[in-house]
């Protein structure tokens, strides 16, 4: 007797990251100061690849300014030692923290001249 092999039950599932509501109000929050202040103008979320991304644009037609990438609790290496969220400017990663709120703290930093 032939027996039916389920392949869901030999696949492995995707690990779904989905930023929290309080991580959402987070990013929100300061997202809000950052268009009153006119540096910020669009944002967007999104959910691929085993990681959430919220992006913030100065136009709605240019490349994102920073991305906010969360990674999964179970991503092996980096993200285990160096943290959970990830800063991006542009192409470069720019930082790496296990909390939300000390990597919003580098985006909030006031910008100084150095004469």
């Amino acid at each position: 007797m032939s027996k039916i092999a389920r392949l869901m039950e030999y696949r492995r599932s995707p690990d779904r990251v989905f930023f929290t509501r309080g991580e959402l109000t987070q990013l929100l929050s300061l997202y809000s100061r950052q268009v009153m202040r006119g540096q910020w103008r669009d944002y967007a979320i999104g959910h691929d690849s085993g990681m959430a991304r919220f992006a913030v644009f100065r136009h709605a037609h240019e490349r994102p300014l920073y991305v906010i990438a969360k990674l999964p609790e179970t991503h092996p290496g980096e993200a285990a030692r160096k943290g959970r969220f990830v800063l991006y400017e542009g192409q470069r990663r720019k930082a790496q923290a296990h909390g939300l709120l000390d990597l919003l703290g580098r985006l909030e930093a006031p910008v100084r001249v150095v004469s």
